[in-house]
């Protein structure tokens, strides 16, 4: 009797081709046509990727949950093969339609074979992949930094690379609060790299145009645009996920976003905000222009306190859950709850003390193989993969904001692998080691 393959091992089999036209149709019928009218998507298409004649890439900054729906209604009639976390083959809800659409599998930052791969079966074929090179939607309503290698495989494939710009999205649909908002959004495709430019430019100078490309400051954009969202009385829910240290008193997850104000318990410090995504200060408060100012200061103190304190530690206490290698997820579920002990994060690396499977159990990650972490859903877990397994981490307080900044400032500091941008250069100024590699 044949030995039943592990989920993996099913997905490693696959061989993908072009996504089926026919379900591609369905699928923009259903999302864009029929359940994206109530998002009002405003499409803008500068260069039209269906009228590319070979392989191609569509690369799209990544804000949402929902941005395949915008990347999807951009590109038609042209059909796309979207890749997406290898996790999210594992939930119930996804499995099927993502073998059906010819979805491809790829463990975020981590090196994958197995996407690899597929992408190079379906550029073979002529198809079109399309990807986010941030491998995570927005924390914050900003870009991150794209994945170390994104541009050495486009150098690799040699094929024209197109941009779907998004805008709005991280508004609607933002990682603190999963309510859908409405406002105003936005899909430009315009083709970013020619196959002459890809030939032509250095892997330095692509990666250097894709993260100014994707630039982005979400509450910036729309104190500009003075759009009005319908935020249904919770604009403010959840938001000391990230925004979690006072401006005013410097005391850490004193902050409590409820309804539309976000208040510290400490010293009373907080504001309003409105509908337009604008903050107003309470009398004599001190408070940042917008939460994506507000992490960027959490972000340069985390940068100073970790190169003052040679002993600077973190921690709190968690559950962990892996994947199981049989049974797929239902009811929403990322993975199974397998443990509980504590979490800490200090120079050395990501560490984890507690049980797994009801037996002892630890682990350490370090800096050289974690440098950003996933938010998969929202901000109340967060998620890795650690020698190519996936561990969810489900803190017992709000601290995944925190923990978020520390592992990436952590790697900067001792590894710099995954770089910041260079027009955040002035936040490690004079200080240690500074934006430059370890020598």
């Amino acid at each position: 009797m044949a030995k039943k393959l592990t989920i993996a091992q099913k997905l490693a089999k696959r061989k993908y081709r072009p996504a089926p036209r026919l379900i591609a149709g369905i699928y923009k019928f259903l999302m864009v046509d029929i359940i994206g009218r109530k998002y009002k998507p405003k499409f803008h298409i500068i260069d039209d990727v269906s009228k590319c004649d070979g392989p191609c890439f569509v690369i799209f900054n990544h804000l949402s949950r929902i941005d395949h729906m915008y990347v999807m209604g951009a590109s038609y009639p042209r059909i796309t093969n979207m890749v997406a976390g290898c996790s999210e083959f594992y939930r119930k809800k996804f499995s099927f339609i993502f073998w059906l659409d010819k979805v491809i599998p790829k463990k975020n930052y981590s090196p994958d074979r197995i996407a690899i791969k597929g992408i190079s079966e379906v550029i073979k074929k002529g198809g079109c992949v399309t990807f986010s090179p941030e491998g995570l939607a927005s924390d914050y309503g900003g870009n991150k930094p794209i994945v170390p290698g994104t541009s050495k495989m486009f150098k690799h494939f040699k094929v024209p690379v197109y941009m779907c710009y998004l805008e709005g999205q991280y508004l609607q649909n933002t990682k603190v609060c999963l309510d859908e908002r409405f406002g105003e959004t936005h899909a430009t495709m315009s083709l970013l790299f020619s196959k002459d430019d890809v030939e032509r430019l250095s892997v330095d100078e692509m990666d250097d145009i894709i993260n100014e490309k994707f630039r982005r400051n979400e509450y910036a954009w729309n104190a500009e645009k003075k759009i009005k969202w319908k935020t249904h009385g919770r604009i403010c829910h959840r938001l000391e996920d990230f925004c979690y240290k006072c401006p005013k008193c410097g005391m850490e997850f004193t902050m409590k976003g409820e309804g539309d104000k976000i208040t510290c318990s400490n010293c009373g410090n907080g504001a309003m905000m409105d509908d337009y995504y604008q903050f107003h200060p309470f009398d004599g408060a001190v408070i940042p222009e917008s939460p994506f100012d507000w992490v960027e200061q959490e972000r340069m103190d985390i940068i100073k306190e970790i190169r003052a304190n040679p002993d600077y530690y973190f921690e709190d206490e968690c559950q962990i859950g892996n994947l199981d290698e049989y049974k797929l997820l239902g009811k929403n579920k990322t993975s199974f709850i397998v443990g509980e002990g504590k979490i800490r994060i200090d120079h050395s690396g990501l560490h984890y003390k507690g049980t797994r499977n009801g037996e002892p159990y630890e682990f350490t990650a370090d800096y050289k193989n974690l440098y950003t972490l996933i938010t998969e859903v929202d901000s109340s877990f967060f998620n890795f993969y650690l020698k190519g397994e996936y561990f969810d981490i489900f803190p017992k307080h709000q601290t995944v904001g925190k923990f978020s900044l520390l592992v990436e400032e952590m790697h900067r500091y001792h590894v710099n692998f995954y770089k910041n941008f260079k027009w955040n250069d002035y936040m490690y100024e004079g200080l240690e080691l500074g934006i430059d590699e370890k020598k």
